[in-house]
């Protein structure tokens, strides 16, 4: 019997949350709702032209939210990432030994935590300036094979693409979790990773027992706007699915079963970790018994929690979504 049931792999960033408006993003020439890979000094930059705002900091990383969120509701998780021997990655340990999820984290010395600026406008939409810090040079000898040996299921990070020794870490776990019977999931993540990393994003697939992406992801990596082909597209690389589409709710294949599910209807304060938290309270149905329609409206109600809400850490008590399962 495996102790640890999900384990993450992914990068370990603290977030920096700052309330900005459409038109102060036109003015910087910002488009909003991406994801853009920037150097800390480029950070340090555009936070200083935002320095009238104070950032709300807290952990983050997208499979780092879903491990959270998959252990506060009463899962046993994991995290392996990695961290500057900094101020940041002080605190971001804190909040996973806080919250007794296990975590493989070497904190460098003279090596800054990844940090990620998210600019947070009026609609709710959130658009990301991230700097990876020491995750750059995340490799296979940060890698603890018994983390993995021991958990039921490995979860990875699509943004672990980014970068060639990422790329390395992903293949050689996926080599650890198939040696030791641990099933894979994989996070498409952005569909930045899905245009310029496809063919290993592809290669990573064949090993993959659980795929989670959004409808623009699946468009991004089947090359086709057709959400009922891309399903089935996708249903026949991967045994386990599942798909969300905002405010149009989202479809699971779970064991051969598919179910669609609404989206809760809820006022959008803040759409960072909404899918990260659909992951991670999927994840706890459908490994804790619960039936494949609980684990849908589970994912979808926590999904909608957290986006009324400012951050990607629900800061009410988590186990009472379990209250509107049935």
């Amino acid at each position: 019997m495996k102790s640890i049931q999900l384990c993450g792999l992914g990068n370990g960033l603290v977030d920096l949350e700052i309330k900005v408006t459409s038109e102060q993003l036109q003015e910087l020439g910002i488009q909003k709702g991406t994801m853009t890979l920037v150097s800390e000094q480029e950070q340090q930059e555009l936070l200083q032209k935002l320095s009238h705002s104070t950032p709300f900091r807290c952990s983050g990383g997208s499979v780092a939210n879903s491990i959270i969120a998959f252990s506060a509701l009463g899962g046993k998780g994991a995290q392996k990432t990695i961290l500057g021997n900094d101020d940041f990655g002080i605190f971001y340990e804190k909040e996973f030994l806080d919250l007794g999820i296990h975590i493989d984290a070497k904190k460098i010395n003279d090596q800054d935590t990844g940090t990620c600026a998210v600019l947070i406008t009026e609609d709710a939409e959130r658009t990301l300036f991230t700097s990876l810090g020491v995750n750059s040079t995340y490799s296979t000898k940060d890698i603890v094979e018994s983390t993995i040996a021991d958990s039921e299921w490995l979860y990875i990070e699509g943004y672990k693409f980014s970068e060639p020794s990422g790329i390395e870490s992903i293949f050689h776990s996926i080599e650890i979790a198939k040696k030791n019977k641990t099933k894979i999931a994989l996070s498409f993540s952005d569909t930045f990773v899905v245009n310029f990393f496809h063919d290993p994003v592809s290669e990573a697939l064949k090993s993959t027992d659980f795929l989670f992406c959004n409808e623009t992801e699946a468009e991004a990596f089947t090359n086709n706007s057709n959400y009922e082909e891309n399903f089935d597209r996708l249903s026949s690389l991967v045994k386990n699915l599942a798909i969300t589409q905002g405010k149009k709710g989202s479809r699971i294949k779970w064991n051969g079963q598919i179910e669609n599910f609404n989206a809760v209807d809820v006022t959008a304060i803040d759409t960072t970790g909404a899918g990260d938290m659909y992951a991670g309270a999927l994840f706890y149905g459908v490994l804790n018994n619960l039936t494949l329609q609980q684990s849908g409206k589970l994912a979808s109600y926590a999904s909608a929690q957290i986006v009324s809400q400012m951050g990607a850490r629900y800061k009410g008590n988590i186990k009472n979504f379990l209250q509107h399962i049935d």
